[in-house]
Formats: structure tokens, sequence, C-alpha cells
């Protein structure tokens, strides 16, 4: 039998099947597979103690593993590789390579701006904002879709929220300019979402869908925004954002803004959280109370949690080829990065021990 499993969603409440536990006390008893996810690298470590454990930053377990976490080569070479911020001018939002992924990423492992390196990267990202709030990246849009040919300094509502995000976890959230940019952002979502918008730098581009039409992506990284925010969770653009992302899902079979899909690609297991798939789109909503209520994302979630193997860890069933050196960078064994990723969303979604 599976190492958990979901009941009918009908019924309204998940209710986890676990054998072994998950135990928050430091010296308490845990078992396999959390022991197994301990047993990994430092990053998977540090984020096991933190987000499953719930151990304190100052824990000396905690310490130590952020400690080695930082010190890894692979981690320092992420590092290094965003150095010359803000890089080239942009090409592809999508592609996993772009500086602010890699950014948003190591964010995500829990790098801070005083760690070796990031402080440089904030400065720059910080000198980047634009009159109206949000940060801006260089890009370069052809004249055939309706840029100036040149590079420009600009931004997206593909790439601003990412910006935003990466500095609110690396330690500047109170900071007046990012609130700025925060504020701004906020104030542009319609009745039906974010859409597609550009700062006037970029001229009249706009991505390939209606201009009454929500782009997924901004709704899903303009939600990953708010939720480091609690007191912005009950926000009415955080309501629009979910009841978006939500009835995107619903209608999935007949709506497709901007060219963004919900099918097999979309619900493929894939680490790290930089597009359009169904464990970003859950990560993100998983932090919002009224969205854990809704049958849509209880489907989403049946969908996951069926993909665990007998032993409970998950594979990756798509991966980034630039992070194929990482141990969700292969298809050919359980990743422990994907399956702290989804017992992080199990976790809060109330799936508690049994």
């Amino acid at each position: 039998m599976p190492f958990f499993c979901l009941p009918e969603i009908d019924q309204g409440k998940i209710d986890k099947i676990i054998t072994p536990q998950m135990n928050n006390k430091k010296g308490g008893r845990v078992n396999s597979p959390i022991q197994w996810l301990l047993e990994g690298p430092a990053y998977i470590q540090y984020r096991t103690r933190v987000d499953l454990l719930q151990q304190p930053e100052n824990d000396p377990d905690v310490q130590a593993s952020r400690l080695a976490m930082i010190r890894q080569p692979e981690v320092i070479r992420l590092v290094e590789s965003i150095q010359n911020w803000p890089g080239k001018p942009l090409s592809s939002h999508k592609s996993a390579s772009q500086p602010f992924h890699t950014l948003n990423f190591l964010t995500d492992l829990g790098l801070k701006h005083t760690d070796a390196g990031m402080q440089v990267v904030c400065d720059r990202v910080m000198d980047s904002a634009s009159l109206e709030g949000p940060f801006r990246l260089p890009i370069n849009i052809g004249l055939s879709r309706g840029g100036t040919g040149q590079d420009t300094a600009g931004w997206a509502l593909c790439d601003a929220p990412n910006l935003v995000y990466a500095l609110v976890k690396l330690g500047y959230g109170n900071h007046p300019s990012v609130q700025k940019a925060i504020a701004y952002l906020l104030s542009i979502v319609q009745d039906f979402g974010w859409p597609c918008v550009v700062s006037k730098e970029l001229g009249s581009f706009h991505g390939p869908g209606r201009r009454d039409d929500p782009c997924p992506y901004a709704n899903l990284v303009m939600l990953k925004v708010i939720g480091l925010f609690p007191d912005l969770h009950n926000h009415p653009a955080a309501v629009t954002g979910i009841r978006t992302l939500l009835q995107l899902w619903h209608n999935r079979r007949e709506l497709h803004p901007y060219i963004f899909y919900m099918g097999t690609d979309f619900c493929k297991l894939k680490a790290p959280l930089i597009w359009y798939d169904i464990l970003h789109v859950m990560d993100v909503l998983s932090v919002f109370e009224q969205a854990k209520k809704e049958r849509d994302y209880l489907d989403m979630l049946s969908i996951i949690t069926s993909k665990a193997r007998p032993d409970g860890g998950f594979m990756p069933e798509s991966i980034y080829l630039p992070y194929k050196a990482w141990d969700f960078g292969q298809k050919k064994q359980p990743s422990r990065w994907l399956t702290l990723l989804i017992y992080r969303i199990m976790s809060r979604s109330d799936i508690k021990p049994h």
C-alpha cells in the first residue's frame, strides 16, 4: 500500500494515514522517511528541520545544517552565477537559467542578504527600482512584438513579483522600496485577476492573450508574494488571485489564457518551483486558509499525493536541465527535495500525523 492515501474528495476532508511519525520536539523520535530526508544534503536537512519539524533557527542542529548548506559547492556555484546581476537581456521568462529564477531558488533554500555574495545582488536589484515601484530587468522586445528592439530596463508582471519575492525572503520585506513595489503590484489587479502588464519602457508589448484575460503565471507569482505577509492573506487582491487560479484549474479543458495549459505536463512533479506547474501552484495556494477549503484545491492535492511511492518518496517526472546535478534533476530515483516540498504542502493542508 502507499505510504499515505486520500479518501474521496467529496467527503470534504483529508485524513492522513501515515505510519512513520514526525516529532517536532528536539530529541524526539523521528522515523523514516523523515529520517531519510535528514540523511540528505545539507539544504534538505535544513529545510526539513525548519519546515517539517518546525525547529527554530537558533536550534544548534538547524544552525549546523544551514552553515553546511551555504558551504555546499552546488549552492556556492549558484551564488557565483548571479554575481554579474542582472546578466544578459531577458529572452525567456520560462528559462530555468534566468538569474531571477536562480535568485528565487536560493532564497527558497534559505539564503539571506548577509550570506556571502548575496548583498551585492540585493543592492543591484534595489538600484533597479522603477518610478512606479517594481524592480526592473534588461529586456529586448522586437518591433514586431510591440517593443523597441533595443536593450531596455523594464519590468513585466511575470518577472517583477519574482524580484519582490526574493527581496522579501532575503530580509528586505519592510524596506520602503519593496513596500512601494508591493503596493503598486497589488493596485493593478482586475476583477478577473492580474492581467499581462508591462512597464511603459517596454512599449505596447503584450503576451499571447486577450487583454481581459488573467495571466496564470502573473497570478501565481503575485500570490506567492502576498503569501509572505499573513496580514494580506484576506486582502481583496489575494481573494481574487486565489479564485482565479482555482477557476483556471476547474475549467482547465476550456480555458488556456496566454497559452498556459493545465494538462499532463502541468501535473508532472518538477523542481525547483520556477514556472507554472501543479507543485508550484499548490505550494503557493497552501499558505492560504481560504484556498485549502476549496474542492479544486483538494482535487490537485489528491493528484500529487497519488504519485507517492510505497516507501513515501516522490520521483521527479520532469526536470530542468540546468539543475541536472541536483537530487531533483533526474527521473530514475526518488528525490528528497521533491518529497520535502510535497510533505510541506501536506503539512500546510492539515494532513496531520496519524
